[in-house]
């Protein structure tokens, strides 16, 4: 089954954030490699594709997994949460309609 890993950034982790991107970002490769990612990236703190300095306000991840708590463990285990950039990190099942 899909589920959204819906992710909010704690203020000013930017520099956090690019610290820990490189793992966070292996993981998702290896969800891609498996077959098992829908999508995933930032939200902008601010309407720009590139925020620059104002940074991100979070993340979404859509993925297939076995459980909610296999979901929940793959989110518990992101290399933002260990570098204090995830300020909260909700799991959900999902169900994609469209496309």
């Amino acid at each position: 089954m899909l589920y959204a890993i819906i992710a909010s950034d704690h203020p000013d982790t930017l520099a956090s954030r690019l610290a820990a991107r490189p793992a966070h970002v292996a993981r998702l490769e290896q969800l891609k490699s498996a077959g098992r990612l829908v999508l995933a990236g930032p939200h902008p703190a601010i309407d720009s594709n590139d925020p620059g300095p104002a940074g991100f306000s979070g993340s979404l991840i859509v993925a297939e997994f076995e459980s909610l708590t296999a979901a929940q463990a793959w989110a518990d285990a992101d290399p933002y949460l260990e570098a204090g950039v995830y300020a909260q990190v909700q799991v959900k099942p999902f169900k994609l309609v469209l496309p």
